[in-house]
């Protein structure tokens, strides 16, 4: 006889009737994406807003392409233009309050200028001048991160602090797809679900990771479907549909600011530009998907849906596109002159309190310069 046959067949305890902690149904994102333009709900929305988002729209489209433009002239030393993509940053801009923060990437200087940094500043990063180039904490805008989703749990953890402060703050964070292939995009959604932390994600979904396509990234249905295993509703909408993106980002603002938690939005869009202008798009994509986005193209799709309402005329086009000459005027002259730039500024705003290396660097660089000053009989000493 069996040790198993003298003690008896074993038996196992049935587990408690187990349930999952949320339902997953209304997490899930719609099966096609959310459109506002040329829909019946198009008439329900305040026709000032859409004025207000065509003249946005039509600004960073002449700021992209006089940015594309100063890279050039070797004024930018790279410049990641979001054209195709400016219906998501303006609205991820014009949907906070003032007291709340934007989290933006690499990508969207265009949000950061929409949300009223100085177009210069936003830029000088991008220059190679300073370490930011504006003051984060007079904007509320968080510094551009070249990193990817380096910003997305700086942003929870804003949002996080701000809720324990007994703040009104909500965050937004902006990431592109390639983006959520990182560990940081895991973690960021993670703590925010579990701390219910008052923070949007917004992810703009534009078809390519540098050269690497959106099927080679991820097997999930969408992107926004990557929300339910982290425990937040997920929204799918057109990215091009600056109505529909304003909306839907209202929306999940409202929901952070009552308390109920952090959304995940996936904005379907394109990269009608290459990655940065150091990049050949050519070689991985064709002209005729390309194409076939310019016809689906963002200001296009707010510009008829405005005329065919009689809310937009020609004056009022050839007004929003001469502001934005203006503001591309001024860029450019502003860009053209040769900043007078302090070495020793390398070293301010690193860390609140300098460490020792950074401070022999600087003494070290400091003693250079004073050398290099002082000419040959001083180097010599």
């Amino acid at each position: 006889m069996t040790v198993m046959e003298q003690r008896g067949a074993y038996r196992p305890t049935p587990p408690p009737a187990w349930q999952p902690r949320t339902d997953p149904a209304p997490l899930l994102p719609d099966a096609l994406p959310h459109r506002v333009l040329g829909t019946e709900a198009a008439a329900k929305t305040d026709p000032e807003l859409l004025r207000r988002l065509y003249s946005h729209l039509v600004r960073g489209r002449r700021y992209n392409a006089q940015a594309t433009a100063l890279t050039k002239q070797g004024r930018l030393a790279v410049y990641p233009s979001s054209t195709g993509q400016e219906a998501c940053e303006v609205a991820a801009a014009l949907v906070l309050e003032e007291r709340d923060w934007l989290f933006p990437s690499y990508r969207d200087t265009l949000a950061a200028v929409a949300r009223g940094v100085d177009p210069v500043e936003a830029l000088t990063l991008l220059r190679g001048d300073w370490h930011t180039g504006y003051d984060p904490y007079a904007h509320r805008v968080a510094p551009l991160s070249t990193p990817l989703a380096t910003q997305l749990p700086h942003a929870v953890g804003l949002a996080h602090a701000a809720r324990l402060k007994g703040d009104d703050v909500v965050a937004l964070a902006m990431v592109g797809d390639g983006g959520t292939s990182e560990g940081d995009f895991h973690e960021a959604l993670n703590f925010a679900a579990v701390w219910q932390a008052p923070v949007v994600f917004l992810v703009q979904n534009n078809g390519f990771a540098i050269s690497v396509p959106l099927a080679k990234q991820t097997a999930a249905p969408t992107l926004a479907h990557k929300a339910v295993g982290y425990g937040m509703p997920g929204r799918l909408v057109d990215g091009n549909d600056a109505a529909a993106v304003h909306e839907v980002l209202a929306e999940a603002v409202r929901r952070a600011r009552e308390g109920g938690g952090p959304t995940l939005v996936e904005a379907v869009t394109y990269r009608i530009d290459a990655h940065t202008n150091a990049d050949d798009a050519t070689r991985y994509r064709g002209e005729d998907e390309v194409a076939a986005w310019r016809d689906h193209d963002p200001i296009l799709l707010l510009e008829r849906e405005l005329t065919e309402r009689e809310l937009l005329d020609e004056d009022a086009i050839q007004a929003a596109r001469e502001d934005a000459e203006t503001m591309a005027a001024d860029l450019r002259a502003r860009m053209n002159q040769d900043p007078v730039l302090d070495p020793m500024e390398l070293f301010a705003h690193v860390y609140a309190q300098p460490t020792t290396q950074l401070l022999e660097q600087r003494a070290q660089l400091q003693a250079e310069l004073d050398a290099e000053a002082a000419g040959p009989e001083g180097a010599g000493r």
